[in-house]
């Protein structure tokens, strides 16, 4: 069904309320399909199953059991029939399924491209299980998964992996095949699960399929393109996720309703956007309260590691303002330090600081998508250059968060970041200018998977870099992630890294440990 606006409309403006209007009268068509051809029975002599099984966003009695039917994944449709399935999931103790837990029926339907999120719930705290799930006469792989400890305990330990920034054609997932055997008990993901570029664009190791994605298809043939990679794959049914986006999951460096080019029309740019949003959706391991409404999708949210660890899950790119000075590299000036320019979005800022006041965690995390620190990149003391995507672009709002945490002795705060394709370990200040400030939070920035190919251990300006950012503790950059260990005495960040991405069997090693104790920001060598 093709669709375009009144001449008047385009002449008078972009009215968001028609496009958010004709975007639920899709849906409401779209769900108004009978759901009588459940009751058929589905037979398919491919493997409907190539796209594997996740979870995510456990809780301390509930999870999500993921899958998707697919017996042709790269191709629109998925190769399977335009109808209601239902498809059978089952949740064990064991990975015979010996004793079954809990089991039911969820129908899949074409409106979602056949995937399935089935929010388990009834699950015992701090628990380990097994899932799987049936088409007709298909079984999926098994899956592996477990619940948080229960709100009011505090876990010995907690292990997880934070990783962001998967470029497909910039070099294999190696990483992962490592982060399987850390045996973590979660997994963040920090955004770039994906890239929108077209085929080519950004090497040779592997190719996207197509031209920059644009449609639905595109983009469910895209994730799809990713979530056949094996080793990502088997991480996914390894233990449970916690996702969130950044940009290229729609459309690089966007900012709110803002597009990174000139001259985009606000209704294409909506418009793709809703399908990026429900290709997300419909790929990832997420309960249905994130589910999109046309081109609007929550996802922050909230998850509680008993009271060891509270993690803030944030969006940093959907409510955001522009960004400041042409997104160019910049002074602090008085663009960026301007009060109305705002990362969070009065919302997300105010759900935000609620649930840092009441939280009763030792570790206060806050996992999202772009560095903290106020960070000079060009080591240039008399000139200093700051990234106008990231906080620095946004300062005032940078460091009224950083004040709030510091005048209500927020927890250990501990800020979790993707997006550069390197590591930075880094102590927060009010103002990261003035090195006699005593630091605030700690933050963690996870190199890329694979975006930027092999990458090298040190920048050729390593000393100058450090020299004009105190704040700076380690940097690094190679592909990799960081396995934390955190305890109710100390978090300790492992950055692991990859020899080589750009060939597949490169060998990942452990680049540096460093160590922060409960109650001081400050980081050490482990």
């Amino acid at each position: 069904m093709a669709f375009s606006l009144p001449v008047s409309d385009y002449q008078n403006g972009f009215n968001r309320r028609r496009f958010m209007h004709f975007a639920s009268g899709l849906s409401a068509y779209a769900m108004s399909v009978s759901a009588a051809t459940a009751n058929e029975p589905f037979r398919s002599q491919d493997d409907p199953f190539l796209l594997g099984v996740a979870s995510g966003d456990p809780d301390h009695q509930s999870v999500v059991l993921w899958t998707r039917l697919a017996t042709s994944p790269l191709e629109p449709g998925g190769g399977i029939p335009p109808r209601f399935i239902d498809v059978q999931w089952e949740v064990a103790d064991d990975v015979w399924f010996s004793k079954t837990i809990a089991s039911g029926t969820h129908t899949a339907t074409p409106q979602l491209a056949h995937s399935v999120h089935v929010e388990v719930d009834g699950l015992e705290p701090d628990r380990w299980y097994f899932y799987r799930f049936r088409a007709g006469n298909a079984v999926s792989p098994v899956g592996r998964t477990r619940t948080m400890p229960a709100p009011h305990t505090l876990p010995d330990r907690c292990r997880f992996a934070v990783t962001s920034c998967q470029n497909y054609e910039q070099g294999w997932f190696t990483a992962y095949a490592q982060m399987a055997r850390d045996e973590v008990d979660l997994v963040f993901h920090l955004g770039d699960y994906i890239y929108e570029y077209e085929a080519g664009r950004n090497g040779k190791v592997r190719t996207h399929i197509g031209n920059e994605i644009q449609s639905l298809d595109d983009y469910r043939i895209r994730h799809s393109q990713y979530r056949l990679d094996p080793l990502l794959n088997a991480m996914h049914a390894a233990a449970p996720w916690i996702v969130t986006w950044d940009d290229h999951e729609f459309d690089n460096n966007c900012a709110g309703e803002i597009s990174e080019e000139a001259g985009v029309d606000p209704v294409a740019y909506l418009a793709r956007r809703a399908n990026a949003y429900q290709a997300y959706y419909e790929m990832m391991p997420i309960r249905s309260t994130c589910m999109p409404r046309g081109a609007d999708m929550r996802l922050y949210r909230q998850s509680k590691f008993g009271r060891l660890v509270d993690f803030q899950v944030l969006d940093t790119r959907q409510y955001r303002t522009d960004q400041p000075n042409d997104d160019r590299r910049s002074s602090l000036n008085d663009e960026a330090l301007a009060q109305t320019q705002s990362m969070l979005g009065r919302e997300q800022r105010g759900w935000l600081y609620r649930n840092l006041l009441r939280s009763q965690a030792t570790w206060n995390v806050l996992a999202q998508q772009v560095m903290m620190g106020m960070v000079n990149r060009i080591g240039d003391v008399e000139h200093p250059e700051y990234s106008m995507d990231q906080w620095p672009g946004y300062s005032f709002e940078r460091m009224e968060l950083m004040r709030f945490m510091r005048d209500r002795s927020i927890s250990n705060p501990v800020v979790l970041t993707g997006d550069i394709h390197c590591n930075f370990a880094n102590e927060l200040r009010v103002d990261d200018r003035q090195a006699d400030e005593s630091p605030v939070a700690t933050e963690f920035v996870a190199t890329s998977l694979s975006s930027g190919g092999n990458g090298v251990d040190a920048p050729e300006n390593m000393d100058q870099l450090l020299s004009a950012n105190p704040c700076v503790k380690f940097h690094n950059l190679q592909r990799g992630y960081i396995l934390c260990d955190v305890t109710p005495n100390d978090w300790q960040a492992d950055y692991r890294v990859v020899d080589q991405v750009t060939q597949p069997g490169g060998t990942t090693t452990s680049r540096a440990k460093l160590v922060v104790e409960s109650g001081s920001p400050s980081i050490h060598d482990a």
